[in-house]
């Protein structure tokens, strides 16, 4: 019996065993595909749902952490390296990132004081890096004191006099925050009243750049509450008392926390005996004082020169100049807004592609001006000196004052706009029979001559035939020989309505 029950045994296992061993086996990618937990795809057609692994696939690369020796600068005699400051990693990231190696002189001296929580006055221009040195002492604090205040209440105040300079200060505070949590909002009038509502509403905020007027609008709705403020700053000096906003300022810096409780820091392009009192009105007597001489600035890597001419051939030598050389990217110093729109009239009939940057230009349009000059549809920007101050466009390789200005510090404003970063630039001046003994001021901010010298025969070679209708569109043509059919119709004269006699029905 035993016997027979294995005979039968074996019958049923045999013809499995011969399957089997005709079965090929499975390559390697089709057992990969298959899950142990799944059913055979040919008993059930719904496999099992099996959760995902949470493991990082294979040959994969390790993401590496950046670290400062990424970015490594040789030192150099005379220079002060970011790698010398002892800043956040985070922080020399985003200096890597933007190639800057070694301080600017205001950097170098201005940043081992102000890293250490000290006031500053500063006499520095703008090109200099002073902006920078601010943002990298706020970023610095604020990431080694992490905080967060309620919605509106700001940890650091940056007071600008124009929406050009609020602009630019956000733009490289975003620049060097960008691998930080900290948060900036640019407050600024002219345009985006409702959406600068809705950024203070929406979230907290650790810095904030403002003009004065739009500031203490918010202030006084209960928007922005200054009293927290960590770090002030107060940019521009001597334009925010040119421009009046002297009394908002102080309205403003009131309502921080005393000065012995903040940390002040006071820049101007020069320190006239009215600007130090406002200084030392908003700063501890343990202020660090710094002046860098116009030299040091304006001069360095910026080739200037002054031509000699008059009012009657100026616009024939600037246009000369620009279209013998095929300037791509200038910018024209006018010192009033009609000039501004005259020059903009008379190069657009040149067939040149120009706007202007003035006080009349609305917020909006000079955005979309900077938009238009920065990415080359214009290749000339005709500006007053709103533009002086706070504008950092790259590859401005000249900048012309076609007036000369009234205020010699305007001079190195204006020609900071070419030769940043150490890159070469060249200043052309023309003066005129009005504005040629503004001269001698000139070179007595600057420390040094300037040549001057007549424009060459290309400069002063006449002009082409200008085009009448630089729109493209054609005049309609007026009445004359063969245009007889465009004449006027002869006027008729209309008949009165015949009014009823009022007294006609009486007669009736």
């Amino acid at each position: 019996m035993k016997q027979f029950i294995s005979f039968i045994k074996s019958l049923f296992t045999l013809p499995k065993q011969k399957t089997a061993a005709k079965e090929k086996p499975l390559p390697d990618s089709a057992e990969k595909k298959c899950h142990p937990l799944q059913a055979d795809p040919e008993i059930n057609q719904t496999p099992l749902k099996v959760p995902e692994e949470k493991t990082r696939p294979k040959n994969t690369p390790d993401i590496k952490k950046w670290s400062v020796n990424d970015f490594p600068v040789e030192p150099q005699k005379g220079m002060t390296r970011f790698h010398d400051l002892n800043l956040p990693a985070t922080i020399m990231h985003a200096i890597a990132d933007l190639d800057f190696k070694y301080c600017t002189p205001v950097q170098a001296e201005l940043l081992i004081h102000t890293l250490e929580g000290k006031d500053a006055t500063a006499k520095a221009q703008t090109g200099t890096g002073k902006s920078a040195s601010f943002i990298l002492t706020m970023l610095n604090a604020f990431l080694k004191k992490p905080g967060k205040n309620p919605k509106g209440f700001p940890r650091a105040l940056i007071l600008a006099p124009t929406r050009e300079l609020v602009h630019q200060i956000e733009k490289d505070f975003m620049d060097l925050a960008r691998y930080t949590p900290l948060k900036i909002i640019a407050i600024y009038g002219g345009t985006g009243y409702q959406k600068q509502q809705v950024l203070l509403k929406q979230k907290p905020v650790d810095v904030i750049v403002a003009t004065p007027g739009r500031l203490i609008d918010f202030m006084s709705k209960r928007l922005i509450d200054v009293s927290k403020v960590e770090i002030a700053v107060i940019d521009e000096a001597d334009r925010m008392l040119d421009m009046g906003f002297v009394p908002d300022v102080r309205k403003i810096i009131l309502k921080t926390p005393h000065k012995k409780h903040r940390q002040t820091l006071f820049f101007s392009a020069t320190l006239s005996p009215e600007v130090l009192r406002l200084a030392e009105s908003w700063t501890t007597d343990n202020v660090v004082r710094i002046e860098i001489t116009p030299e040091q600035t304006a001069a360095d890597g910026i080739n200037q020169i002054v031509y000699i001419t008059t009012e009657k051939d100026k616009f024939k030598n600037v246009y000369n100049l620009i279209n013998n050389e095929q300037l791509q990217r200038v910018i024209i110093f006018v010192n009033r807004k009609d000039t501004s729109r005259f020059l903009s009239e008379k190069f657009h009939r040149y067939g040149q592609k120009c706007s202007i940057l003035s006080g009349d230009v609305a917020q909006d349009k000079r955005f979309k001006v900077l938009d238009d000059f920065k990415n080359g549809k214009i290749n000339i920007l005709i500006a007053t000196d709103v533009a002086a101050r706070g504008l950092h466009i790259e590859d401005i390789s000249h900048v012309i004052n076609y007036d000369l200005p009234t205020e010699p510090e305007h001079y190195i404003h204006r020609i900071g706009r070419t030769g940043r970063a150490g890159a070469l630039g060249t200043s052309i001046s023309f003066a005129d029979e009005m504005s040629s003994f503004f001269i001698p001021q000139i070179e007595a901010v600057l420390g040094n001559k300037i040549i001057c010298e007549y424009p060459s025969d290309e400069l002063d070679k006449a002009l082409p035939k200008p085009n009448p209708h630089p729109s493209g569109k054609k005049a309609a043509p007026g009445p004359g020989p063969g245009n007889q059919s465009r004449k006027k119709p002869p006027y008729k004269k209309r008949k009165k309505p015949a009014y009823p006699n009022k007294n006609q029905g009486d007669k009736q």
